[in-house]
């Protein structure tokens, strides 16, 4: 299995909280930074035979080493198994989240051979099977892990009013790792740069 040094990434997540007490980091103000215990494998292993999937290894291996959100990429990682903790608040994100969990869903194949770059005419959940949402990027932006065929393990961001469908990042690691790197803290309210397609350079090692 693939795996994470969870100490170093929750010791690095503290020291990100430390230098932003005010929380000023673009999606601060929603994960706060908090990291939620590991998954175990059993219901890692329930979910996957619940929907008919094998999760991509660098994330799976994540939830189960590291935590299950909700600290990351803009307004946090969003959990795998349970609904997000979100004090009440309706938010778009939630019917996303559960959209992905109806029946199947998450088995059929992923639709796009090439990254669909552009406004999208297509409705966008024509375009998502196959896909995991693990984040939310706020105006009506979300980023998904592809589950299967020759895409499987890439990150990809849908931007269906200007962006388009394109990958974000060759992997789970890459994704989440350029994330606890960025040492710059962006205004609230505005989105993290647009994918342009699969980028960056591979994480450390984290192996333990």
């Amino acid at each position: 299995m693939e795996s994470w040094d969870g100490d170093g990434v929750r010791a690095r997540i503290r020291e990100m909280a430390a230098q932003d007490r005010g929380l000023e980091r673009f999606g601060a103000d929603t994960h706060r930074y908090a990291l939620t215990p590991p998954l175990s494998e059993a219901e890692i292993g329930a979910f996957e035979e619940a929907h008919g999937v094998e999760l991509p290894v660098e994330y799976r291996a994540f939830v189960a080493r590291v935590g299950d959100g909700p600290a990351g990429p803009g307004h946090g990682l969003m959990p795998l198994a349970a609904p997000r903790q979100g004090g009440g608040d309706e938010w778009a994100v939630d019917d996303e989240w559960e959209q992905d969990r109806l029946p199947g869903r998450l088995a059929e194949p992923f639709p796009l051979a090439e990254p669909l770059p552009g406004r999208i005419g297509t409705p966008a959940d024509a375009l998502t099977p196959g896909t995991l949402m693990v984040a939310d990027q706020g105006c009506g932006i979300y980023v998904r892990l592809v589950l299967n065929g020759p895409r499987a393990g890439e990150v990809w961001q849908l931007d269906p009013d200007w962006g388009g469908f394109v990958p974000a990042s060759t992997g789970f690691r890459a994704w989440y790792t350029e994330w606890l790197r960025s040492p710059h803290i962006r205004p609230k309210g505005v989105p993290g740069p647009p994918a342009s397609g699969v980028s960056g350079s591979p994480p450390p090692d984290s192996r333990g």
